[in-house]
């Protein structure tokens, strides 16, 4: 953990890094929201329709990987719909998201590589958004990838290469980005 002084520094450091070469800037490649219900049927459809409504897109559904017999759950059986957003839809989301946790984030929300994850604990804290009873009320997952420029070289078709450590986003760019881009609290990061 690094002191109020270090951590003004290393920020400092990051955005100066940022500001010399333009290719070192993180970005928002895409947003995935995910509604884990655990049951297939009339509850999955209304989470669907409720995801379709947020994000103005279709959902995916997800099926169980293996039968759970405590649960009710069987192989193969849809319990969850996922939304990938991209561009403008993704950071329009991501705003009404962060301010339905109070634009709050844990340092240890991050992984490795960047990413960070944060669940929304009901639907209806996010802004704009009423009470519907015939839709219920559900919680939802939200996981941000960002990337930097030059990330294509690993899902191009020709010539596919991987991307050097050295140029893939850690865990304190991810927070910095965060912190200065859209405002968020990073607690525990200095």
């Amino acid at each position: 953990m690094a002191v109020k002084g270090e951590t003004e520094e290393l920020v400092g450091r990051i955005l100066g890094k940022w500001s010399t070469n333009k290719m070192l800037e993180p970005r928002i490649a895409k947003v995935v929201v995910n509604i884990g219900v655990g049951t297939s049927g009339e509850r999955l459809e209304r989470a669907a329709r409720l995801l379709e409504q947020l994000t103005g897109q279709k959902p995916s559904y997800r099926r169980a990987k293996r039968t759970i017999k405590e649960f009710d759950i069987k192989k193969g059986e849809p319990i969850a719909v996922v939304v990938t957003l991209r561009g403008a839809r993704a950071t329009d989301f991501l705003e009404r998201a962060l301010a339905a946790v109070g634009r709050r984030i844990k340092y240890s929300s991050f992984d490795e590589y960047g990413n960070v994850s944060f669940g929304i604990r009901e639907h209806i804290m996010l802004p704009g958004v009423k009470y519907d009873p015939e839709i219920g009320i559900f919680g939802m997952d939200v996981t941000v990838k960002l990337e930097r420029p030059g990330y294509r070289v690993m899902r191009r078709r020709k010539r596919r290469s991987t991307v050097p450590r050295r140029h893939r986003v850690s865990k304190e760019e991810a927070a910095v980005l965060l912190k200065t881009k859209l405002g968020v609290e990073v607690i525990g990061f200095g």
